[in-house]
């Protein structure tokens, strides 16, 4: 959106933010358009629920995209049970020419009937490209405001009436969801009818291209009538859908014979085949088969990641590590196998805590990033100091968002758009929440951030170490060139290999040395400071 300097655009510290954010723009007058994972969506479900009730003024659209098969998630959740739950209408498109027009139709429909509104995405519609046709651009004018404290002050007085107010709109929505242009019936042979949305349309037209389809692009509310008349047309019921039963329990509870999740899987994405064999469609052809075993291609850190450095000194310390979410939730994976928990944004310190509470004996560790610690670490940290723990954080600040793409923070001085702004003060904001123990460390100074953290860990009171050094991919103007073994002072000993470093590479046939693939070291001489015989350099 930043290219457009006409519509404002901007990161906010978290999804709960980011919506309140929006809510105030709708409040102001104009439309807004906030986005998240589904993930993210737990975060944002306070002011979600309760904006359901207040309603908005400017037309307000939540993106939410969902993660079949969790390709970069830490559990599959469904989002149409949010808007279920929020009572709160859901837009789902199948692919990006419906994501525009849906996305055009969801702010009329917000505003319509004063609510915000849903639109799913999930990762194949979001990764997939499809022709799409852009219209003309409409100026929206601002829409007044009006004091109402009855409608946006969410006392329980005024709740119980707004109450009464959703369930009319409620009401209202069924009855547009009947006749909604985004769901649409296709009849072809009636012996099959499937009830579809959402990119498993896609999946059922291909595997069973002959079969009538009830295309729903509106999945909450569901439209009863429509679904009624659908299935008393065909013969065989079907519902495709990725994930969780949503639309075969509600068919289900209509009183309609269907088959759905007893032919296809509850978790994982579906694709044309699955479906074709779950509803006896056209055979699938098999890719072509490779002509020999692939390498596995587990994720790692990036050569001179400074997150390496700190799981190599965890692990030689033996400290139990409660994780977050980031790059450096890497650190679970061998060589450096020093992570032992990570469970949501934010998690890790808490986690920490209870394990001290709970009596867990030993050094314990929380690790959080930067832009992590910013969107829900601090509050943890604050718990800590006030429930007088002596947990221990690291913070390991590599200025940016690096698992996402890079993206700014409040922390790295920019906007989304560039521009140069006020940088958070990590080390003044924990000590602002009473922790008197902070350290600042660089990351590439091993014996420096060994020393910092077996102090820390040693510390009767909560301590901070703000392990500080921005990303390889940030910082490239860093970088220093590129190092070589000495196959003469290398003993083959493995200790560089325990830092599970890409650019090191195992000795070559007939060689004792390993060796230093100069295309993607980057100098930060993380593998010649652990080397016992200086044969790095």
């Amino acid at each position: 959106m930043v290219q457009w300097s006409e519509v404002h655009s901007q990161w906010s510290p978290n999804e709960k933010v980011a919506l309140e954010v929006g809510l105030g723009a709708s409040l102001g007058g104009a439309r807004a358009l906030v986005t998240m994972k589904h993930v993210g969506l737990n975060v944002a479900a306070d002011p979600l629920f309760t904006s359901a009730y207040s309603g908005i003024n400017g037309g307000l659209v939540v993106l939410v995209a969902d993660d079949p098969g969790m390709h970069s998630s830490q559990d599959e959740q469904d989002s149409r049970h949010y808007a279920r739950a929020a009572k709160a209408p859901m837009l789902e498109p199948s692919d990006s020419a419906e994501a525009l027009q849906m996305a055009v139709l969801g702010f009329e429909l917000s505003e319509r009937f004063d609510t915000p509104l849903l639109l799913r995405s999930t990762t194949r519609v979001s990764h997939a490209k499809s022709p799409v046709t852009f219209g003309e651009r409409v100026e929206i004018p601002l829409k007044p405001y009006v004091t109402d404290p009855t409608k946006y002050v969410m006392v329980p007085a005024h709740a119980r009436e707004r109450r009464k107010v959703l369930e009319r709109r409620l009401a209202e929505m069924r009855e547009y969801a009947e006749t909604a242009p985004v769901n649409r019936t296709e009849w072809r042979d009636t012996r099959v009818g499937i009830i579809t949305a959402g990119v498993s349309y896609q999946y059922a037209r291909e595997a069973v291209p002959d079969a009538s389809v009830l295309k729903l692009g509106l999945v909450f509310p569901l439209p009863e009538r429509l679904i009624r008349e659908f299935a008393g047309k065909v013969d065989r019921l079907y519902i495709v859908e990725e994930l969780d039963p949503y639309l075969e329990e509600h068919v289900r509870a209509l009183g309609i014979e269907v088959e759905g999740k007893s032919l296809l899987p509850v978790y994982g994405e579906l694709d044309p085949g699955i479906v074709a064999a779950a509803l006896g469609g056209e055979e699938r052809l098999a890719p072509a088969p490779f002509a020999g075993p692939l390498p596995g291609r587990p994720p790692v850190m990036c050569p001179g990641c400074p997150h390496r450095a700190v799981f190599y000194t965890l692990r030689e310390l033996g400290a139990t590590v409660f994780g977050d979410i980031g790059c450096y939730t890497l650190g679970f994976s061998a060589p450096l196998s020093a992570m032992h928990s990570q469970l949501c944004m934010g998690a890790g310190i808490g986690m920490a805590l209870g394990a001290e509470k709970a009596g867990h004996q030993g050094p314990k560790v929380a690790v959080i990033g930067d832009s992590t610690f910013v969107h829900s670490g601090i509050t943890g940290l604050i718990d800590v100091v006030y429930n007088q723990g002596n947990t221990t954080v690291l913070i390991l600040d590599n200025s940016t968002t690096a698992m996402t793409g890079r993206q700014e923070h409040p922390a790295t001085g920019r906007t989304l758009t560039g521009t140069p702004t006020h940088v958070l003060d990590l080390e003044g904001l924990v000590r602002a929440v009473g922790v008197e123990d902070v350290r600042v460390v660089d990351a590439y100074e091993m014996d420096a951030l060994d020393s910092a953290i077996r102090a820390a860990v040693g510390h009767p009171k909560p301590s901070v170490v703000i392990v500080r050094r921005a990303c390889a991919l940030v910082d490239r103007k860093s970088w220093k060139p590129a190092l070589t073994v000495d196959p003469d002072a290398c003993l083959a000993c493995g200790a560089c290999g325990t830092l599970g470093c890409p650019g090191i590479l195992p000795a070559a046939e007939g060689e004792q040395a390993p060796s230093i693939d100069p295309t993607l070291c980057t100098g930060c001489r993380e593998c010649a400071q652990i080397c016992p015989f200086d044969a790095i350099g």
